[in-house]
């Protein structure tokens, strides 16, 4: 049988149908268009690794479903990014196992425009709350897109900080969402979804009416990670899925950043462990956008005539002469001790500087100091 479908419809089917999300990026490369592959039969699409009951989906479709999704596509704003689009993000083609089509409401070039990731806690503490909303306005007021979850918690203030610091411009923040782009979850962020989308723009890997699956937010954080340029944790605990998403991000080249806490505030034990494990502390949004900065006006061009940049996106920063302070001391630091004037030779850091930094790094246990000669803590 052959179904009679163009491309959207076929397309759409693919996404919701298609158990194999690598099958439905092999076959977009190979044939260059949903359609064809709709054209291309069961044998096609067993062979390249979907199931014998997605194949029977495909064939008989449920056309009041297929109906619905072509009706949400039909809004001005709605968009479907297929992988084989030259809309498709290039930095998120690097994750593990990208989506094969992105959902997006609201401006799809946002998706191409240097961002920061900005993730914490459901039940942060009144000063995670404000950290989170200052850090995200200022990298808004720098020109950063921050890109975070819509949960509750840090990332509601940090979408709010960013919507403050663009003003009512476009390029202020990103929602990825583990829902339908057609559902809100949770439910008191109804208000605040509708806003991102009109300055931003909200982003799913999923259809239309896929319900709120506690599977689906693991899943979502790869995306965070990969569309951003770095992640910063401002409060989490030891398991949590903020950490989940400074994995990811670490995983495939991105700086992860962490704001240290009290040692009384279980929120802050996430990061305190992520800075022991050699992600950056800040102190203030500044240090972060000093960072990031070079590498965002590197990657312009590129993101906006969609060309692919250079991957891994650490490659870029050390391009770029940009290592943040802390991680240019690790760097600096073996497994032997060295002394403050080697470490001085070996980063070209002042003294005093280097003194402030290292004392820091004792405190946070990320080194150890013997005689006045240093190593790392691994």
């Amino acid at each position: 049988m052959k179904n009679n479908f163009d491309e959207a419809a076929a397309l759409l089917l693919l996404i919701r149908h298609a158990d194999s999300s690598a099958a439905v990026r092999n076959l977009l490369e190979q044939f260059n268009a949903a359609e064809r592959i709709m054209f291309a039969g069961r044998k096609v699409w067993r062979a390249a690794g979907i199931s014998e009951k997605a194949c029977g989906h495909l064939l008989s479709p449920d056309l009041a479903q297929l109906e619905r999704d072509l009706e949400w596509c039909d809004h001005e704003h709605h968009h479907v990014i297929p992988w084989h689009s030259q809309d498709y993000p290039s930095l998120l083609k690097h994750v593990e196992n990208p989506p094969p089509a992105l959902f997006v409401s609201g401006a799809v070039d946002l998706l191409w425009h240097p961002q920061i990731a900005v993730v914490g806690s459901r039940h942060p503490s009144p000063g995670g709350k404000e950290n989170a909303r200052q850090f995200a306005r200022m990298f808004a007021q720098a020109g950063l897109c921050v890109t975070s979850g819509l949960a509750e918690g840090v990332d509601t203030s940090a979408h709010l900080g960013a919507l403050e610091g663009c003003a009512g411009q476009k390029a202020a923040t990103i929602a990825v969402v583990a829902t339908g782009l057609d559902m809100v979850y949770p439910e008191q962020n109804r208000d605040l979804m509708k806003t991102v989308a009109q300055y931003g723009a909200v982003v799913s890997e999923h259809p239309p009416g896929t319900p709120p699956l506690k599977a689906h937010f693991p899943s979502r954080n790869r995306i965070i990670a990969g569309l951003s340029l770095g992640c910063l944790v401002v409060e989490a605990a030891e398991r949590s899925g903020a950490l989940i998403t400074a994995r990811l991000a670490g995983e495939i080249g991105r700086e992860v950043f962490a704001i240290p806490g009290s040692i009384h505030n279980p929120m802050a034990r996430g990061c305190h462990k992520l800075i022991r494990q050699g992600a950056v502390l800040v102190e203030n949004p500044t240090e972060l956008i000093e960072v990031l900065q070079p590498v965002a006006s590197e990657l312009a061009d590129a993101l906006r005539n969609r060309l692919s940049p250079p991957e891994p996106i650490g490659e870029l920063f050390e391009q770029c002469n940009v290592k943040p302070p802390h991680k240019q001391i690790w760097d600096a630091l073996g497994h032997d001790l060295v002394n403050l004037d080697q470490l001085v030779e070996r980063t070209g850091l002042t003294t005093p500087e280097l003194s402030s930094m290292l004392l820091s790094m004792e405190l946070e246990g990320n080194i150890t100091v013997a005689d006045g000669r240093y190593t790392r803590n691994t």
